[in-house]
């Protein structure tokens, strides 16, 4: 017991990396420019070995051995609890890092549904469309239909998708209101299909830092946590999977992941989860006024 709050207390006296805005030092971009090198030779393995697969099978493993080997040069240590199945399901997951699109596809081989913007971005958008992801926009009213269908057939081509339903991503310690617009996949639900909810856990500080919130840039994250000294804990926890027939509707489908998201995550905090500091606008998210003033 006192080795363990001995432990606890190094911890959060120890320096995790640059805080938010802090200049990089030159032994952090030394770290950012290795982990490049080493994500670039593991691309460079995996994407050939990937279309030659595909000439002879038409599921490859490439995709997910990339991305748990990229997980773990970007300094995670990947922990996985719980079965994930292997197709006709539907992961429901909260959401704190680009950092989960590597753990989860690393672990289960699933696609993704992520923002159009993704589409565009140099490398990343190529990488995402390798893994089937399904691209998508709030801005699109009119479209909606046709992203409900690719998401339908990436459901069916892919065995898995994963969704993230908070619509953005948070600091590990809170866990939004879910948005159901994506889970109109399942309404009626695809054949066989389940859903199974999946909680991810940095651990309280670590997940706190690694956040992608506010108003920082998405590079300025991806540097920050490339330059970070030393390795992290990130925990994926499988939680048992549900019928989505069984509810009646997104909404319902929406309230029953979340209702069994929501303990397991306080359970891995020790305590309870507390409303989200930061607004977001397009998700029309405006965290609660305290009493102050």
């Amino acid at each position: 017991m006192v080795s363990s709050l001995a432990a606890k207390l190094r911890f959060r006296r120890r320096k995790v990396g640059p805080e938010r805005g802090e200049p990089i030092s030159w032994m952090g971009w030394l770290r950012i420019v290795l982990r490049a090198i080493a994500l670039a030779l593991a691309l460079s393995v995996c994407v050939p070995l990937h279309y030659a697969f595909r000439q002879v099978q038409y599921g490859s493993p490439f995709p997910k051995i990339f991305l748990r080997v990229a997980c773990r040069l970007c300094g995670a240590r990947l922990r996985i609890h719980g079965v994930p199945l292997k197709r006709d399901v539907f992961y429901i997951a909260n959401h704190l890092s680009w950092m989960d699109i590597l753990a989860l596809g690393g672990a289960s081989g699933t696609a993704f549904v992520a923002k159009a913007e993704l589409a565009t971005a140099p490398l990343v958008g190529w990488l995402a469309r390798i893994n089937r992801t399904v691209f998508v926009s709030r801005e699109d009213r009119l479209g909606v239909a046709d992203q409900i269908n690719r998401l339908r057939e990436a459901l069916a081509d892919n065995w898995s998708v994963t969704v993230f339903p908070e619509g953005t991503t948070t600091d590990g310690k809170s866990l939004l209101p879910f948005k159901t617009a994506m889970l109109r996949v399942l309404e009626p639900p695809p054949p066989g299909v389940l859903v199974q909810p999946v909680v991810l856990d940095y651990g309280g500080d670590i997940g706190e830092w690694i956040g992608w919130i506010g108003t920082e840039a998405g590079v300025d994250n991806a540097k920050r946590v490339l330059a970070r000294r030393g390795s992290f804990k990130l925990e994926v926890f499988f939680l048992e999977p549900f019928d989505p027939r069984d509810y009646g509707g997104r909404k319902a489908i929406a309230a029953e992941a979340r209702a069994r998201i929501l303990p397991a995550l306080e359970a891995q905090l020790g305590e309870s989860v507390r409303p989200f500091a930061h607004a977001v606008g397009q998700i029309g998210y405006v965290p609660p006024r305290t009493d102050a003033a």
